[in-house]
């Protein structure tokens, strides 16, 4: 069998059917932060997308601002965007989801309780006085 007939009988490479998103950048409109996303299909298409999240929800969910452009990535990864919408919004339930989840979080920190050191498995730095008897 010839090299060209092995390569021709390999099976195509899988393409993949998830988009690939990457952060083209933002710009301000009314009090709301619009990202510029850019999508990579498997077919190698690329596609345009914006999401918008209002800043006053996001500081009143204390959201700081450099964790909106992954919250938004997140929502296109969620959203498998395909259709002909091409534009999306985080919503305040987002926002709020985001919130709750981060609380939640804090509070989990808080409650674990650090290990205890074991004294006793410690050597001592200090040498230990030699016990010295008195006849």
């Amino acid at each position: 069998m010839s090299a060209k007939a092995v390569l021709s009988a390999k099976a195509p490479p899988a393409v993949s059917t998830k988009m690939q998103f990457s952060l083209a950048g933002f710009t301000q409109v009314d009090g709301s932060r619009v990202f510029a996303f850019e999508g990579l299909a498997g077919d190698r298409t690329r596609h345009s997308f914006t999401v918008k999240a209002n800043l006053a929800l996001a500081r009143q969910y204390r959201i700081p601002l450099q964790d909106l452009p992954l919250l938004c990535l997140a929502l296109l990864d969620a959203c498998e965007p395909g259709g002909p919408v091409h534009a999306f919004t985080y919503s305040e339930a987002q926002m709020r989801l985001h919130a709750d989840h981060a609380a939640s979080l804090k509070q989990a920190a808080r409650r674990r309780v650090p290990p205890r050191p074991n004294h006793n498995a410690t050597p001592s730095p200090w040498p230990l006085p030699a016990s010295t008897e008195i006849s």
